[in-house]
């Protein structure tokens, strides 16, 4: 909120440092740590309105440079899973990808040169206010050009819940500050992965708190059990791995001798 209302108020500050009034933010974390809910709380903290763009279903970077000119002033752009934009988070494979289409065809698609050039560009100088939002699972999966400051000013990591994350929902779902189950479940939620948005459907569930306490409770037991099973199949996968690479390398190096022996012939 305070880097919100910082640049809401700099107006004067952009235009005498000479750059253009908008402010990218990168929200990043697991599915369900509340990323499109803090961007709607952004929108109504400003009273701003939310364009959201879907990046798969426009054709071409003329049609995506028509969209953004026609955005207002006073608003937040919204890219949502930025990471399944295959052209935007893998250049390398666009690139090649490009130079095997020919024609007309080339230019149907919206590239990561051009959405970038209409975001530091003819975006940001027709235009006042502007907010824009990227949000992924996979932070690590984004081109660098993407996250650099000026393009995304403030990487915020969305992350599982923690028990201060959790006493807030019990405040506002249940009515309550303090409960015998408390401690027990903020223990929990130190070892075992949970998202905010699992916690709240958790805390849904009754509006009396022993009964909803004592189903988060229940319902943290069968995801210790799904991430134990998950982690011995990974580990089991990598054994397998480790196997298959072993017998490939023994037989390249079998190979390798009966080449020898056939070289030297018989002795």
């Amino acid at each position: 909120m305070m880097d919100l209302d910082r640049f809401i108020q700099r107006r004067d500050y952009y235009r005498k440092v000479g750059k253009a009034w908008k402010r990218g933010y990168l929200l990043y974390g697991p599915p369900g740590t509340g990323k499109s809910s803090l961007i709607a709380a952004m929108a109504n903290y400003l009273k701003f309105d939310i364009y959201d763009l879907e990046l798969t279903d426009i054709r071409s970077n003329s049609e995506l440079r028509k969209l953004l000119v026609a955005t207002a002033n006073r608003s937040i752009l919204v890219v949502e899973d930025i990471d399944c934009s295959v052209e935007l988070h893998d250049r390398v494979r666009a690139e090649a990808a490009a130079h095997r289409v020919m024609g007309y065809k080339e230019e149907r698609k919206v590239t990561l040169s051009g959405f970038l050039n209409f975001i530091d560009g003819l975006w940001s100088s027709c235009g006042d206010e502007r907010i824009i939002i990227f949000t992924t699972n996979r932070k690590d999966k984004l081109d660098p050009a993407l996250l650099r400051p000026g393009r995304m000013d403030v990487h915020i990591n969305m992350s599982y819940c923690t028990p201060c994350g959790f006493r807030l929902l019990a405040s506002n779902y249940l009515g309550i500050t303090e409960h015998n189950h408390f401690e027990e479940i903020e223990d929990l939620i130190c070892k075992v992965e949970i998202t905010p948005a699992e916690v709240a459907e958790q805390l849904l569930k009754d509006g009396d708190p022993d009964v909803a306490l004592g189903g988060l409770l229940e319902f943290f037991n069968v995801k210790r059990k799904e991430n134990e099973e998950a982690k011995a199949k990974a580990k089991e996968e990598e054994s397998a791995k480790a196997k298959a690479d072993e017998e490939k390398e023994s037989a390249a190096k079998k190979i390798e001798m009966n080449g020898i022996d056939l070289a030297m012939g018989p002795i």
